[in-house]
């Protein structure tokens, strides 16, 4: 597992994250399987293309969400999805 401030998170091949309009909702898209994101998941997770740093992805929504408290909040979402097995 890479050490957390050199890891460039993204989904793992086998996944794909959609938006559902009907749902009004994003989706992460897996064989046999899909998972509804709520909150800002999606939007965290668009930012998780393996070329930015977690510390790069806080730094960007810190630009929309400037009162939020990403820099717990974030690493902690995305330790949740790697746990589930849908980072590399």
């Amino acid at each position: 597992m890479p050490d957390d401030a050199d890891w460039r998170p993204v989904l793992n091949r086998s996944i794909v994250l959609r938006y559902d309009h009907i749902r009004d909702a994003d989706l992460l898209l897996m064989p046999e399987r899909a998972v509804r994101l709520s909150g800002q998941g999606g939007h965290v997770l668009r930012l998780c293309d393996g070329r930015r740093t977690v510390a790069d992805i806080i730094a960007e929504l810190a630009e929309a969400f400037p009162d939020a408290p990403l820099a717990d909040e974030v690493p902690a979402f995305l330790d949740r999805i790697r746990a589930e097995g849908w980072l590399r």
